[in-house]
């Protein structure tokens, strides 16, 4: 019996809120990634969260029963560091955490700390420690010239107890202070999709995604094809007041490969 995912040869997965909400994993997640790997699939997992490393989102990966390994994550955090590199940028200041720093570092670009008086570029990702210190600090040099680079612009982080802060949220506080907008490298950009189809292989993408401001928006940007999942931050009434139209949208990821027929986007 042909299924959607014999359409595609690369599946480009959102994390939260696709196969996992904040630690718990959800039902048929995993069965499905399988599922999609027996049929000879690529896959990748890609995220605009920049505080983790690849080998702890994939550590929490497995955690949450879904089969995955470091080199196929793609997060904000390597695409913002391939965008320095290519410039030749050698350092940088640096709100954010552990993801940024590690892959900056490995590309042998220095992060940046306490008070710089110049640097290549201020680079602003989910900070969970930021304070007005830091605030001011990348407000300064900014200021006075370098280049301001967020890794994406999540206005939230949706945690267990609510929504948090996320990095839209401190990159507007720059913004704000300084007057200049950020250049943003996570989706809905273009490039971290690119690159997570480079780790997945293959030249038919779906991206699968629970957000139509940042999945959706980016595979439209693409022109490429979309699943939007009901089992996260989108629900219908969103989809019936948005622009922003997924190819088929499902309740979960089961209908990847259970024979059914997603239904087609509204409009």
């Amino acid at each position: 019996m042909p299924v959607l995912a014999d359409r595609y040869d690369a599946f480009l997965f959102d994390l939260d809120g696709v196969l996992y909400r904040g630690h718990e994993p959800i039902p048929g997640a995993g069965d499905a990634v399988d599922a999609i790997r027996r049929l000879g699939k690529g896959v990748a997992f890609v995220t605009n969260n920049s505080s983790r490393t690849p080998a702890m989102v994939a550590a929490h990966l497995r955690t949450a029963g879904i089969s995955a390994e470091p080199d196929e994550v793609e997060t904000s955090a390597l695409t913002t560091t391939e965008l320095l590199a290519s410039r030749g940028l050698r350092q940088v200041y640096v709100i954010g955490e552990a993801g940024i720093r590690e892959a900056l570092t490995n590309r042998g670009i220095a992060a940046l700390d306490g008070e710089p008086e110049s640097a290549d570029a201020v680079v602003v990702g989910w900070d969970r420690e930021v304070d007005y210190g830091k605030l001011r600090r990348a407000s300064l040099l900014i200021e006075r010239g370098s280049p301001f680079v967020a890794t994406n612009a999540d206005a939230s982080y949706p945690a267990p107890d609510g929504r948090w802060p996320g990095a839209g949220a401190i990159v507007a506080a720059i913004e704000t202070t300084t007057g200049v907008v950020a250049e943003v490298v996570g989706k809905p950009h273009p490039p971290i999709l690119r690159a997570a189809l480079r780790r997945a292989g293959g030249a038919r993408p779906l991206v699968v995604g629970d957000r139509l401001d940042t999945d959706i928006a980016g595979a439209n940007r693409l022109g490429w094809d979309s699943l939007l999942v009901l089992t996260g931050i989108t629900g219908p009434e969103d989809l019936a007041a948005s622009t922003e139209r997924p190819t088929f949208v499902a309740r979960g990821l089961e209908a990847l490969t259970d024979g059914s027929v997603p239904d087609p986007s509204p409009g």
